[in-house]
């Protein structure tokens, strides 16, 4: 997530337990529980997921405080993809710590609220946001398929979700993704080192080549949101080959993240 205040990127080790940032200097925090995604609450705050709850994090201090718990009771899971919506919402996806089937879900936190949108996910992903705010994307990578939905006007889902992108015939394996300025969605594909550029009606247009297999999650940043950032995954596979994170020319404008409405 590229922070629009600081200009700071902040990125995670979720296995690891750690997250990182990197602005005027490089910056690591170390925790006791997997961590996974956030959203920008304002300058010095954000709101970020961890295998327990939803956290207000202090960025000077590393201070957190819990704002409610998430899937707390349950030891088999643990928080995964997650992003902020423009009504000022955030959206975060669980699973098993093994990926066990169906073990996960995807919530929407909103003003004080959190409440489960989607269950029997596998492993969740590309969770993003068309720029009007009238349509979500996620994925259950086991599944290999971004579905999208229709949001009302203060961001919850009007219906059942629909297939928005179908990959299994490729093989392709859905992780993160974000959706850019003109509406266009941008998938990292895992296990192919790719991010691939899909139209709002689902059409392929391009894809960026990643120089590691396991391409997990993208996002636009920068000044003027021009840049596009890529982490990859270390698991399986040797230092050369995963556990970095990757930027470059986007060639095309991103959206600003949206500030996440505590």
């Amino acid at each position: 997530m590229w922070h629009p205040e600081r200009g700071e990127l902040f990125w995670f080790d979720i296995l690891g337990k750690r997250m990182f940032s990197r602005g005027a200097q490089r910056r690591e925090w170390a925790f006791d529980e997997h961590v996974s995604a956030c959203g920008w609450v304002d300058r010095d705050t954000l709101l970020m997921a961890s295998a327990s709850g939803l956290w207000r994090f202090d960025i000077p201090t590393g201070d957190r405080d819990l704002i409610v718990a998430l899937e707390a009771d349950n030891p088999v899971t643990r928080s995964n993809d997650g992003r902020a919506d423009p009504q000022g919402g955030f959206w975060i996806g669980t699973m098993g710590l093994n990926a066990e089937p169906y073990a996960g879900a995807i919530y929407r936190f909103y003003k004080g609220e959190l409440r489960q949108l989607f269950d029997r996910i596998t492993i969740s992903n590309a969770i993003c946001f068309a720029p009007d705010g009238t349509r979500a994307y996620f994925a259950d990578t086991f599944s290999q398929q971004i579905q999208s939905v229709e949001l009302d006007v203060e961001g919850w889902p009007k219906g059942p979700s629909e297939v928005f992108v179908d990959l299994s015939q490729e093989g392709l394996n859905p992780d993160g993704a974000v959706v850019d300025a003109d509406g266009n969605l941008w998938n990292a594909q895992w296990g192919a080192g790719r991010v691939a550029c899909y139209g709002p009606d689902g059409t392929f247009k391009r894809a960026v080549e990643v120089p590691a297999a396991q391409s997990s999650c993208p996002a636009f940043g920068g000044p003027d949101a021009t840049t596009l950032f890529v982490t990859t995954a270390a698991v399986g596979v040797n230092e050369d080959e995963g556990g970095k994170t990757f930027y470059g020319p986007a060639g095309v404008t991103g959206q600003r993240e949206h500030r996440v409405i505590l």
